[in-house]
């Protein structure tokens, strides 16, 4: 209901669930109103254990953020992410345990002060994250403060877990902190990588069947955060973040259409149903805190010193990225003002701080740490974690327009008046095709016209759209959003072509980077997507060589034909998604000069990937027809399952002809991809006796594809 209601608004429904958990938390625990069974509930729930809480909605939450996430941008953020996950941590830390220490009237000792500092140093990625999914960013914001968000997370608790050893009395010598550290960063890390390594290895060997893939991937969050925070005793955090990361660099392409599809949208509510969850659940648990605490939170002025500690943790926030800024602008993509002060603003804390709290309350009442200092550390990071979520996460949205991040550019605007008129065209073809038949007779074009509001302004209008990209229009600004849509329509259709096995999926990885890398450039050169590709796609002059009968035949193969093959799938598709992109750009916007330029950049880099293939074809031609080969039989395969699905669609088969006939095909693609066409070379003899022969039909399968039956 809230997300239905609030949708739209400038208020984020992760808000209005926090503020329900405070006062569903506020009549339970603080009037006479006993809410009954739903009051049981809720005090069963708010009793829950802090490292569970974390156990249980942490995994799903961070994996999903992290799974989502642009691997190409990721790595180009990586510099920025460390600054603000590593010295931004300490900085943070320390700036506000001396504030805490120096101003605050507790008599805590410096272990102490830093211990709330370094629970309340780092901002959740929780939060944050479904702060930023609702207001759409952009994907570079996005990407930063997510990326950060999360690394800032697993750095802090492993800072929280090294002053709270500290706190109750464990060794705090140098030699022991850095040990401390070492064994949980690079242990995290390690755990990730194992897990997600050997996940990626595992999905290799599942063939179209989604719900094995989507528990793979559940289960190894789960598995990875315990073994890492239970077994190891290293932070699960940052090893479920590292977890997620390797599946977004190489698992991602295994999961093609369907899967692809099924997988978003169960993350999409896993996630949902997690942050929902935690945030009414952390309104409960901040009401309890205060009003469990009534001695500690309406004594003195301790209101007064939780807005005072508002205050110090937003300034501690623009410190860190104040000292950092000068640095944060030469890595990565850099960073502007605008985007510094949105990176400042976006420090919401959440359940991560608040189950940190928890889990210092329920430490309490001992000689190290007492009852009072217990229930002020919940008492304090409730109310920030309420005034955070409540203040920074209303306002951020308002700062974006503010700020003018929020509006489109002048190219944009061209292009979105451009895009109405061909939505005009295409609703009169529709008219056309629908408008008139012989069962129910004609159709009132006005009256249709009346119902779809989005074209009533442009009917009737003669302006034409192809003006704004005729002479003149030759800025960078055109031309860099232009390439960008052009390089997103090539990297569409390299989705495609996997989707039809016409790629593998080692391949659609390689050009999709290099679609990425070239996405980088715009702004500077022309498209330069091959220039990716270059280093995986080239022709020696000792492959030539090679071929003579000094070399062992089998070495041969195993020196060239793998790589040739690999380069020629690469070349193949790069024309292919090429040729699909210059014709969507020219259906669109036509002769333009616009369009011309970035088309004739299009072909300059095609005739590059043409070349190469004319030089295998010159040196073996062999090769291009295992490949084309592999390429047929895994397209007429794919045709086929769609085939019969269609039939089952329009109610010719049914059951068991369904089950049978798709059974079949889908052994035959197994079959396929484990033992695909192989290609045997021959002697300089046969290649120069093979002409004739290839006349007769039989010969000449023999010759393309050796011994492997077609």
């Amino acid at each position: 209901a809230c997300r239905h209601l609030f949708n739209g608004t400038k208020v984020p429904y992760t808000v209005v669930l926090l503020v329900i958990g405070i006062v569903l938390g506020s009549v339970e625990y603080g009037t006479k109103h006993n809410l009954g069974k739903l009051g049981h509930g809720i005090r069963i729930w708010n009793g829950i254990n802090p490292d569970l809480l974390l156990a249980v909605f942490l995994p799903v939450l961070l994996f999903e953020s992290s799974f989502s996430m642009d691997v190409h941008q990721i790595k180009r953020c990586m510099g920025q992410m460390v600054l603000l996950a590593g010295p931004g941590v300490l900085i943070s830390t320390f700036c506000l345990g001396a504030l805490i220490k120096l101003t605050f009237p507790y008599n805590w000792d410096w272990k102490t002060s830093l211990l709330l500092g370094g629970l309340l140093g780092a901002t959740d990625p929780v939060a944050v994250v479904a702060l930023l999914k609702e207001l759409g960013a952009s994907k570079k914001m996005t990407t930063l403060i997510d990326g950060e968000s999360l690394m800032n997370d697993g750095v802090s608790v492993v800072v929280f877990q090294l002053f709270f050893k500290m706190v109750m009395g464990h060794n705090s010598d140098w030699g022991s902190i850095i040990k401390f550290l070492v064994q949980n960063s690079f242990g995290a890390v390690g755990i990730g990588l194992a897990f997600g390594i050997a996940s990626v290895f595992w999905l290799k060997f599942i063939f179209n069947d989604t719900v094995v893939q989507i528990t793979v991937t559940l289960s190894a969050s789960y598995f990875a955060y315990y073994t890492a925070q239970e077994w190891a005793g290293v932070s699960g955090i940052l090893t479920v973040m590292i977890l997620g990361m390797v599946f977004a660099a190489f698992a991602r392409a295994a999961f093609k259409d369907d899967s692809h599809q099924s997988l978003h949208h169960f993350w999409e509510m896993v996630a949902y149903i997690a942050n929902t969850l935690v945030f009414i659940l952390s309104g409960v648990i901040i009401a309890e805190g205060v009003l469990s605490g009534q001695n500690i939170s309406y004594k003195g002025n301790s209101w007064g010193f939780l807005f005072l500690l508002y205050l110090y943790v937003q300034l501690s926030r623009c410190v860190v990225v104040g000292v950092l800024y000068p640095l944060l602008c030469r890595f990565g993509y850099g960073l502007d003002w605008k985007e510094s002060i949105i990176l400042a603003w976006s420090g919401l804390r959440g359940a991560v701080s608040l189950s940190l709290a928890l889990s210092v309350k329920q430490s309490s009442g001992n000689s190290y740490l007492s009852s009072d200092t217990g229930t002020r550390f919940l008492f304090l990071t409730g109310g920030i974690v309420f005034l955070t979520l409540v203040v920074n996460g209303s306002t951020t949205q308002l700062l974006l327009h503010l700020l003018r991040m929020d509006t489109l550019t002048a190219t944009k605007k061209r292009l979105l008046e451009y895009t109405k008129f061909e939505m005009m065209k295409t609703a009169l073809k529709a008219f056309e095709n629908l408008g008139d038949d012989e069962e129910l007779g004609s159709a009132d074009w006005h009256t249709v016209i009346r119902h779809i509001s989005s074209l009533k302004d442009l009917e009737g209008r003669q302006l034409n759209p192809h003006n704004g990209y005729e002479a003149g229009s030759l800025d960078p600004t055109n031309m860099m959003d232009m390439r960008i849509r052009f390089l997103k329509g090539v990297q569409a259709a390299y989705w495609e072509m996997l989707d039809d096995g016409r790629i593998t999926q080692c391949t659609a990885n390689v050009l999709m980077q290099s679609v990425d890398e070239a996405l980088d450039l715009v702004s500077t050169s022309s498209l330069s997507d091959w220039r990716g590709l270059e280093p995986c796609v080239h022709f020696p002059n000792y492959y030539k060589f090679l071929q003579s009968q000094i070399i062992p035949r089998k070495l041969v193969t195993h020196l060239i034909v793998e790589r040739l093959e690999s380069a020629c799938y690469i070349s193949s598709a790069f024309i292919c998604a090429h040729r699909i992109a210059r014709q969507q750009l020219h259906d669109f916007l036509g002769n333009s000069n616009i369009a011309s330029t970035v088309i004739n950049e299009s072909e300059v880099e095609g005739e590059k990937a043409k070349q190469f293939l004319e030089d295998v074809r010159a040196s073996f031609p062999q090769v291009l027809s295992v490949f084309k080969t592999r390429q047929v039989t895994h397209y007429v395969l794919n045709h086929l399952n769609s085939y019969i699905k269609n039939l089952e669609k329009v109610g010719l088969i049914e059951g068991k002809e369904v089950s049978h006939l798709h059974d079949v095909v889908q052994s035959d693609l197994k079959k396929l991809l484990r033992n695909p066409p192989s290609l045997k070379l021959p002697n300089v003899d046969d290649l120069i006796t093979s002409n004739p022969l290839l006349k007769d039909r039989s010969s000449f399968r023999s010759l393309a594809i050796g011994e492997t039956d077609a």
